[in-house]
C-alpha cells in the first residue's frame, strides 16, 4: 500500500542550495550601478557648484542626491552672497537627465537680490531651462551680470522689485542720495523664451504682467496691468548691453493708472527688423481719460488742460488714438530708397497722412540693412531729392478751435478769427507765400470753408539732412512746396 503523498513530502531529505550563476551575479551587479553613478553625478553637482560660486563669495550648499535610477540630480538650500552683498538663494536646484548633457535645469524658490545702484530683489516660484547645455546655464562672471544660456526658459510666480539705493563714493567716505529715488515692483504670471544667449533672446512671451511704480519722472505714481507682451529677435553685441536692438514688439491690454497719465491701449506691435526691406508700427485703440487726468493735475494746472482737452474731445473728456506706419528701403546701385506712409486717427478731432519716398545716400563703409535697423533720424545722411506729401482732415477739431480759444482771450470768434488770418499773413510775408498758404488753409479749416488741407513738399536734388534740421525756419526757401484745401 503507497504511503500519502504528503508523507512522502515531509520526510524526502533537505535539498543542497546550488551556487548561483554567472548571470545572476551579473544581474546584481547591473541593478547596484545605476545607485553608483548617482552618488557620483551628486558628488560632480556639489563641486561644479562650488568651483562655479565659491570664488564670488560666501557660497553654501545644502543635501545634494539622486533619483534612484539616476534620472536626476539635485541640490538643495543654495545660498551665495556675493562680494557687493548681492545674495542669490535656490530652494531646489535640479538636473533631468544626463548630467554632462542634460535635457533640462529645474530651479525653485530662486530668489535674487543685488545690492548697490542697481538694488532690486528677483523671486521666482519655478524656473525651468531646456536644452542648458550643461549642468550649470550661466556664463562666466559675476553673478548678477551673467545670462542664462539654454535653447528655452519658462517661469512661473515671477516679481520684481526695484528700489533706489543710497550709492557708497569711489573712497568710501560718503554715501551718496539717488538723483531720482524711484520704487516698484513688477510681476509676471508665466514667461517663456526661446534662443537664450550672453548677448540676446529669439523670442520671449510674458502673461499676467502686472505693476506698480513711485517716483516715474514725467509720469508719478501709478498702477500698471497688461495681459500679454512678446518680443523678437533682442541682441546686443558683445560687451555693449546698450546698444541693443529689437526686431518685433507686440503687447496686448495694457492698462495705466498714475499721477499724470490715465490710458488703456488695446494693442500695439512694432517690426523693427529692416533686413528685409519693410517695417510697420501698429497702435490700435489708445483711449486716454483727459478728465481724469486733469482731476489728478494740480490746481494751478487745470484751466489751460481743460481748454485743451475741450478742443481735443468736444468735452467728453475721452480721447481715442488709432495709427499705423509702414517703412521700407531699396537699394538702388550706390543709393537707397527710403520710402513711408503712416496714419495718425484722434477720434473726433483730426486724422493726419503722409506718404514719402526719398532716394538717399547713406554714409560710407555701411551695410544698409543694419543701418537703418538702428537709425532714429536722418543724421548722416545725404538727401537727394524726393517727395514728401502730407494730409490734415478736419474731424471735428478745428470747428471746435475759434469758439474755444476766443473765449480764453476774451474776444469774440469774428476778432479771433481775423486775428488768426493777419497773423497768417504776417507769418507768410517773412516765410515766403507757400507758408502763408499753409496757415491761411488752417484758418479756413475753423472757418469752416475747407474739411482737408494737403501739402506735397520736393526736396533738393543734393542736401545734408543734418543741415536742413539745423535751419528749420530756413526751409521753405529750400524746398518746393504745394498747398490746396479741399
Amino acid at each position: 500500500m503507497r504511503k500519502p503523498l504528503l508523507r512522502n513530502a515531509l520526510m524526502r531529505k533537505p535539498l543542497i542550495r546550488q551556487a548561483p550563476s554567472r548571470a545572476a551575479a551579473l544581474a546584481a551587479v547591473l541593478a547596484a550601478l545605476p545607485c553608483g553613478l548617482a552618488q557620483a553625478d551628486a558628488e560632480r553637482l556639489e563641486a561644479d557648484l562650488q568651483e562655479r560660486f565659491a570664488a564670488a563669495g560666501e557660497f553654501s550648499v545644502g543635501e545634494v542626491s539622486d533619483s534612484l535610477l539616476g534620472g536626476e540630480t539635485r541640490a538643495e538650500d543654495l545660498s551665495l552672497v556675493d562680494a557687493d552683498g548681492s545674495r542669490l538663494d535656490v530652494a531646489r536646484y535640479v538636473v533631468e537627465g544626463d548630467y554632462e548633457a542634460p535635457e533640462a535645469i529645474v530651479m525653485e524658490g530662486l530668489r535674487l537680490e543685488r545690492a548697490g545702484r542697481d538694488a532690486g530683489v528677483l523671486t521666482a516660484d519655478r524656473l525651468r531651462l531646456d536644452g542648458p547645455g550643461g549642468p550649470l546655464p550661466w556664463g562666466e562672471g559675476r553673478l548678477g551680470d551673467a545670462a542664462f544660456e539654454a535653447d528655452a526658459l519658462s517661469a512661473e510666480g515671477l516679481r520684481l522689485a526695484l528700489a533706489s539705493a543710497a550709492i557708497t563714493s569711489a573712497d568710501g567716505k560718503k554715501t551718496l542720495s539717488p538723483q531720482a529715488p524711484t520704487s516698484g515692483w513688477l510681476s509676471a504670471q508665466r514667461l517663456e523664451a526661446e534662443g537664450l544667449t550672453a548677448t540676446g533672446v529669439g523670442r520671449l512671451e510674458m502673461s499676467g504682467i502686472e505693476g506698480h511704480a513711485e517716483g516715474l519722472e514725467d509720469v508719478g505714481a501709478g498702477d500698471l496691468t497688461l495681459a500679454s507682451l512678446s518680443l523678437e529677435g533682442l541682441s546686443h553685441p558683445p560687451g555693449d548691453p546698450e546698444a541693443t536692438t529689437l526686431d518685433r514688439l507686440e503687447l496686448n491690454d495694457l492698462s495705466i493708472v498714475a499721477d499724470h497719465l490715465v490710458a488703456d491701449l488695446a494693442r500695439l506691435s512694432v517690426d523693427g527688423d529692416m533686413h528685409d526691406g519693410e517695417g510697420s508700427a501698429r497702435l490700435e485703440a489708445l483711449e486716454l481719460d483727459l478728465a481724469r487726468m486733469i482731476e489728478l493735475a494740480p490746481a494751478e494746472e487745470r484751466t489751460p488742460l481743460r481748454l485743451a482737452s475741450n478742443v481735443l474731445t468736444g468735452g467728453s473728456g475721452q480721447l481715442r488714438l488709432d495709427a499705423e506706419f509702414d517703412g521700407g528701403w531699396e537699394a538702388l546701385g550706390q543709393k537707397s530708397l527710403l520710402s513711408g506712409d503712416g496714419t495718425i486717427t484722434a477720434a473726433d478731432a483730426f486724422r493726419w497722412t503722409f506718404d514719402s519716398e526719398l532716394p538717399v545716400r547713406l554714409p560710407d563703409g555701411v551695410e544698409p540693412a543694419a543701418y537703418l535697423a538702428e537709425m532714429t533720424d536722418l543724421s548722416g545722411v545725404t538727401l537727394l531729392g524726393g517727395r514728401i506729401e502730407t494730409t490734415l482732415v478736419e474731424l471735428g477739431l478745428f470747428g471746435r478751435m475759434p469758439a474755444v480759444m476766443a473765449a480764453s482771450r476774451g474776444v469774440s470768434e469774428a476778432d479771433f478769427l481775423e486775428q488768426a488770418r493777419t497773423q497768417a499773413k504776417g507769418f507768410g510775408t517773412m516765410l515766403g507765400p507757400e507758408f502763408g498758404r499753409l496757415l491761411d488753409g488752417l484758418v479756413d479749416m475753423m472757418e469752416g470753408r475747407a474739411s482737408e488741407l494737403e501739402v506735397a513738399l520736393t526736396l533738393p536734388p543734393e542736401s545734408d539732412a543734418d543741415v536742413l534740421a539745423a535751419d528749420p525756419l530756413g526751409l521753405p526757401s529750400k524746398l518746393s512746396m504745394s498747398v490746396e484745401t479741399r
